[in-house]
């Protein structure tokens, strides 16, 4: 493999993490003021996190291919980093929301990081079965 494709590689795997994180942390962003107009705003993660964690799955499982566990450790710990940065940014921030953080949030971070790392540590290990 010449360097030239290697860095093109790692560009793409670079921008699919960005997309990914990104497309996943706006679906929450986005049911978040769907469900604030229906749900109590103290349950509003509880509502999100089913459907976060399916869309995570699909993700995971249908559209990122890679061979290594450790992929799997950095998309989690990217996904996760990308998140807090968002969600400080884009609602403690731009909203001024002064109790976001709660049981629901840390969890939601807590799964943001974990589920790859799971996903990443099944596929590793069906792949040498």
């Amino acid at each position: 493999m010449s360097k030239q494709t290697k860095k093109l590689t790692s560009t793409q795997i670079l921008l699919s993490n960005l997309f990914w994180g990104f497309i996943l942390w706006l679906f929450g962003y986005i049911l978040g003021f769907i469900f604030f107009a229906i749900v109590p705003p103290e349950t509003i993660g509880y509502y999100i996190m089913p459907l976060g964690v399916f869309l995570m799955l699909w993700v995971l499982f249908q559209k990122i291919h890679r061979d290594q566990f450790g992929y799997y450790f950095r998309i989690g710990l990217f996904w996760t980093v990308m998140a807090v940065v968002l969600d400080y940014l884009f609602i403690v921030l731009l909203l001024n929301s002064t109790d976001y953080y709660k049981l629901d949030v840390y969890l939601y971070y807590a799964l943001t990081f974990l589920i790859p790392v799971l996903v990443g540590w099944y596929k590793f290990r069906h792949k040498k079965s």
